[in-house]
């Protein structure tokens, strides 16, 4: 039996409506060749740059498809397009599926509605004529997941969330929001961020752009992925196949770790201000509201009055100590001074400060002492060292090789005892649809297997007890 192998298939889908009455309608067609371990991570209708008459047979492929065996209800039939010349057929998804919303988008139908009216019983109205695109829709899909460690699921609660608001075009489909749970038992989506545009190059930078505009905090997501994905110039160009991703090596560019010195110092006025307005909030009900013990500029008696603020950056300890000045602060960070005038909330809620004589505008979240700093395109978490809190320790996990995430034990490859070579498989996980294999790193004995198949186990357990060959 040979199959036919495509070196660089499309991922092209069609929309398909079919009522009990024997009507069956196409809704256009969706591109979906931007996968990350075969799963659709970037979707758009119409497919961009698909012959006419191409698009047209499959269109009546799909039809057929449905015709022939009686379907009812809303479906997608799923092909390769081998070199926009030829098609494939994959497979039918009987239901609506995560990217019809680009579909809506284009065609003014409401997808769900009609997926309704028809389970009650009623008859298409529409004609196949009536369906037409009007512009170009893209989606992206926001995952709370690690693209730097092969898109491992993540968990845990988002301390923030905010989408753009008010803009033309722009839709966000979310089941969570900011204080709400990832968790392991079920697919870790945060939300579906899609675009629509008069034209794809339009679609394309709105969503650019509403990617970089939203903000999350408190776990890793794929966010920076996806905006890298979006911009990249083949894409934009249209050059779109299934093996993108890894061709292009999206997952491996970096996000810009921007101007540390900036976002400290940024970082430390939001805490300053957040200070003052505390501080300024009890003198307004203290009982003497002009004491000077209840002031919020640090003031002293005869001497001047500062403020001690300490950070952990990245493992760098970095201290400032805080001078109030006329309208702002100097941080005297030891090897310079930064001076801070004009800090004000700016309308979306985040922060404007002018630094140094340069106006900056971004957002720093709060998570207890995590602080989550939006600047200049760049994004960075920062942990504010409170007085007297104990110093931070780290354990090296020697010996023991733990679960990098939340999941299940679904095979166990190797027996207590057993000794094994590098990079032997051990024991697998599985976690949202996904599965991560735990190997040796390096020859060794396996000492103990704490979990059998079907256990349940949490991040950061031993998995395997494990001594490296001397």
């Amino acid at each position: 039996l040979l199959e036919r192998y495509i070196a660089r298939p499309r991922h092209v889908e069609v929309q398909v409506l079919a009522d009990a009455h024997g009507k069956v309608l196409h809704l256009l067609d969706r591109d979906c060749s931007i996968q990350r371990r075969h799963q659709k991570v970037i979707e758009e209708a119409p497919a961009p740059g698909l012959p006419d008459s191409l698009r047209a047979e499959m269109g009546a492929a799909a039809v057929r498809l449905a015709q022939a065996i009686g379907y009812v209800g809303a479906g997608t039939v799923e092909f390769l397009v081998e070199n926009d010349s030829a098609f494939h057929f994959i497979e039918m998804n009987t239901r609506l599926q995560v990217e019809h919303p680009v579909t809506e988008m284009v065609t003014g139908l409401d997808l769900v509605e009609w997926q309704l009216r028809i389970a009650a019983g009623e008859a298409l109205t529409l004609s196949q004529e009536d369906v037409a695109a009007s512009g170009h829709a893209v989606e992206a899909r926001l995952y709370a997941e690690d693209p730097a460690r092969g898109f491992l699921p993540q968990t845990g609660r988002l301390a923030h969330l905010a989408f753009p608001e008010n803009r033309a075009g722009l839709r966000i489909d979310s089941g969570v929001e900011t204080g709400d749970e990832i968790t392991p038992f079920y697919d870790p989506m945060i939300a579906k961020v899609v675009t629509w545009g008069e034209d794809r190059e339009r679609a394309r930078l709105a969503l650019a752009d509403a990617l970089a505009d939203t903000r999350i905090a408190g776990l890793n997501t794929n966010l920076f992925f996806l905006e890298t994905l979006v911009r990249h110039p083949a894409f934009a160009d249209g050059a779109l196949h299934t093996h993108f991703i890894d061709e292009h090596s999206i997952a491996a560019v970096e996000p810009p770790a921007g101007d540390a010195e900036a976002i400290r110092a940024f970082a430390a006025v939001a805490v300053l201000e957040n200070r003052t307005r505390r501080l300024k909030a009890r003198q307004e009900r203290a009982p003497d509201r002009f004491s000077p013990w209840g002031r919020a500029d640090a003031w002293r008696l005869n001497n001047r009055g500062s403020d001690r603020l300490e950070f952990d950056d990245g493992g760098e300890t970095m201290a400032y100590e805080v001078f109030h000045t006329d309208g702002g602060y100097r941080l005297d960070g030891g090897e310079r001074a930064v001076s801070v005038s004009g800090a004000a909330r700016g309308a979306d809620g985040g922060l404007i400060a002018e630094i140094d004589g340069r106006r900056q505008s971004g957002t720093v979240i709060a998570d207890g002492d995590r602080l989550t700093v939006f600047l200049d395109g760049a994004r960075r978490e920062i942990l504010l060292i409170e007085p007297g809190a104990a110093a931070m320790s780290s354990e090296v996990a020697g010996g023991r090789l733990t679960s990098p995430m939340p999941g299940t034990v679904v095979r166990v490859l190797v027996e207590a005892g057993q000794t094994v070579r590098k990079d032997a498989p051990l024991i697998v996980l599985e976690a949202m649809k996904m599965e991560h294999t735990i190997a040796a790193p390096a020859d060794g004995t396996v000492e103990s297997l704490p979990f059998a198949v079907g256990d349940r186990v949490e991040e950061g357990v031993e998995l395997v007890g494990f001594r490296a060959a001397t």
